[in-house]
């Protein structure tokens, strides 16, 4: 066991925002040497590499599939550029964790699950919160039969991160075409969520709306860290309502805004026909005829307590939504499945590891979604 322990696995990281806020500290921490970081902009790339000690800061991934010792990537990049991507890394022979939401659609998540079973390759999507000690612990409880037969969803999350027109975001999340919005950076979170803990979803209706008035894009130059305002107006939402069925017959809702003034709402509940479970954070209370308790959090999903990471790293305020340090925790059992996965070493199966076919499970319900707010009534959910 202190072998398998001592085993580094050389990985290169693409990304240099959520990629060395979360992506880095993880892997390291999950036993991986983090051999290059991968960015666009020379400067920003190289400073970054010094502060995180990372040997080579780089902007070609090409340059890094060629270093030495390196076996995998991970991908903390735009939506749209995870498929080319990951494709490269691939045809290079390197195993891949990409972020969610792994494409653009599910047919291009088809294309790049296809080329890693072909290579062989171990192929992860960056579902972390599987690995959250609330997530395991419901979805333990409810396999328990802990509310009987689940009937009933309901997952809300109000927050005000974008309600001011003037929140700086990243460019490419205003941009339909590059994969932004709320839908995919947070209901994908959901949506595996309901995946992995209730079943597969039967079909979808969506409304996608944009709740601040933002009439145009800020975005931040990298290089002399000045905001300068440019055309066009969004062509994203910054918030969603989700009404799904599932194959078992639940029925659910979703609804979350990034952009609602106040006092953040979150709520998690799930109805089944002996009890209510309801998930705050860690915490996972479960109510019915004997009254209402607090599950107790059992030793093997117990987690340290969230380190938030540097402030002056936090750059935008999309950035601010991994201000916590809540991922770091999960990510680092996702990394750590990763690596032993990677070393042909056993790998618990609770929870399932959240593979490119997850990934290409979420995007059809994603793309099911954005058919029915462009249209109206339920849309099926289909894969490639």
């Amino acid at each position: 066991m202190a072998a398998e322990n001592t085993q580094t696995v050389g990985v290169v990281v693409v990304g240099t925002g959520f990629g060395c806020l979360t992506h880095v500290p993880a892997l390291r921490a999950a036993g991986f040497d983090v051999l290059g970081l991968v960015g666009r902009d020379r400067t920003r790339t190289e400073e970054r590499a010094r502060r995180f000690a990372i040997p080579h800061g780089l902007t070609s991934l090409e340059e890094a599939l060629a270093l030495p010792g390196v076996s995998a990537v991970t991908i903390a990049t735009p939506p749209h550029t995870h498929a080319p991507l990951t494709l490269e890394a691939l045809a290079a022979g390197k195993h891949v964790l990409c972020e969610k939401p792994l494409a653009r659609d599910a047919t291009e998540a088809a294309t790049m699950l296809a080329a890693a079973e072909a290579a062989g390759l171990v192929h992860l999507v960056g579902a972390e919160f599987r690995f959250a000690t609330g997530q395991r612990l419901a979805a333990r409880a409810i396999a328990d039969g802990a509310i009987g037969e689940p009937r009933l969803a309901t997952f809300l999350l109000h927050i005000p991160l974008l309600a001011d027109p003037d929140a700086d975001v990243p460019s490419w999340w205003s941009d339909a075409a590059q994969g932004g919005g709320w839908l995919g950076a947070h209901a994908t979170h959901l949506i595996d969520q309901v995946r992995s803990t209730l079943g597969e979803f039967d079909s979808v209706s969506a409304g996608l709306v944009r709740v601040s008035d933002r009439n145009t894009v800020s975005d931040r130059n990298t290089v002399s860290d000045r905001t300068t305002v440019s055309e066009p107006t969004w062509t994203v939402e910054d918030a969603y309502t989700l009404h799904f069925r599932l194959r078992s017959g639940v029925d659910g809702i979703m609804q979350s805004s990034a952009a609602s003034w106040g006092p953040m709402l979150i709520h998690t509940r799930i109805a089944g026909t002996g009890g209510t479970l309801s998930i705050a954070g860690d915490t996972v209370r479960v109510a019915d005829r004997h009254g209402d308790r607090e599950l107790e959090v059992p030793p093997d999903l117990a987690t340290v307590a969230p380190v938030g990471p540097p402030s002056d790293l936090l750059v935008t305020a999309y950035d601010l939504l991994h201000s916590t340090g809540i991922d770091l925790a999960p990510y680092t059992a996702l990394a750590g499945a990763f690596r032993r996965r990677i070393l042909g070493l056993p790998v618990d199966d609770e929870p399932p590891l959240p593979t490119f076919a997850d990934g290409m499970a979420a995007m059809a319900v994603l793309d099911a979604a954005r058919r029915s707010a462009a249209g109206s009534g339920f849309e099926p959910v289909v894969l490639p």
